[in-house]
């Protein structure tokens, strides 16, 4: 058995596939299956394409209406409403729409008037949704699936190279991973954790054998402003970045489940840290003063 690496871009990140197998042809295989099933879900779940499910949605709630949806789509609109209720509202999928205030490559902060307006269309109490089709009674409202997607689609490539028998892989998606057993030799898969200061630069690594890591945080997309960091993580209740953690990773059996509480503990602010800790699932922080903790860190 022989390590293959394969990297790609898909959702707008650079991502990569490691897999052991016999020669290079089954490695290709798999991977071709792999790529192939993370481009069909950002085909159908992208907002940055007009043909995709997730801008047909999108087009009936700017005017308000009703959308019939498939068992898959369905699947994910019931999780997010799972994280919704779990987060008391903080994790929103219709918060997206906040992006149209924020522009994080201008050095300019946004009109307070215009996010109060957009803050007045956000709310997944106020879509409609009887597990098959949904309903957008206020119209002017969007959905944006992008905290969910990238992390279900990490767990639908590990599911194909389960389906193609491939016992040994590392799939990794713009940092979030999932992987299929261990190393061929019985060693885990080192992952690291970058650090929000220099993202370059890895602030934790941790020895994997199982399971998924996903992290959020304020250093993919931020802008300094007069001397404070804006990070792209908003609050629904405000409109505004959050500003208590600067990053947060956490490790789960699936990559949807890490992704969303890692994402829900930014969105808690203060009592991210303790929400962690309740929640039992093995991870790591880091706040906007560089103090740094967590299970996995063994400090409260």
């Amino acid at each position: 058995m022989q390590l293959h690496t394969f990297s790609f871009t898909a959702m707008g990140t650079p991502c990569s596939l490691q897999l052991y197998a016999p020669d290079h042809a089954v490695a290709g295989r798999v991977a071709r299956l792999v790529t192939s099933e993370i481009a069909r879900l950002e085909s159908k779940f992208s907002r940055y394409r007009a043909d995709s499910l997730l801008s047909k949605i999108n087009r009936i709630a700017e005017h308000g209406g009703s959308l019939r949806v498939d068992k898959e789509t369905a699947g994910i609109i019931d999780y997010a409403i799972a994280c919704f209720e779990q987060s008391e509202g903080l994790f929103d999928i219709t918060s997206g729409i906040l992006r149209r205030a924020w522009n994080f490559k201008s050095a300019q902060l946004p009109d307070q008037a215009l996010v109060t307006e957009l803050r007045s269309r956000i709310g997944l109490e106020k879509v409609e949704w009887d597990g098959t089709t949904l309903g957008f009674p206020l119209a002017g409202m969007e959905l944006d699936l992008g905290g969910v997607v990238k992390e279900f689609a990490v767990d639908r490539a590990a599911a194909v190279c389960r389906e193609q028998n491939t016992k040994h892989a590392l799939v990794n998606l713009g940092g979030d991973i999932n992987v299929v057993g261990c190393h061929f030799q019985g060693e885990p898969w080192q992952v690291a954790v970058s650090d929000p200061e220099q993202p370059s630069s890895p602030f934790y690594s941790l020895n994997v054998f199982k399971g998924a890591l996903a992290s959020s945080g304020d250093y993919a997309r931020c802008v300094t402003i007069n001397g404070r960091r804006y990070g792209h993580v908003l609050n629904p209740r405000t409109g505004w970045p959050v500003s208590c953690l600067s990053a947060v990773s956490v490790l789960s059996d699936f990559c949807v489940v890490a992704g969303s509480a890692s994402t829900i503990a930014m969105l808690k602010e203060q009592d991210g840290k303790t929400w962690l800790r309740e929640l039992g699932l093995p991870h790591v922080w880091m706040d906007t003063q560089g103090n740094r903790g967590g299970s996995l860190l063994d400090t409260p």
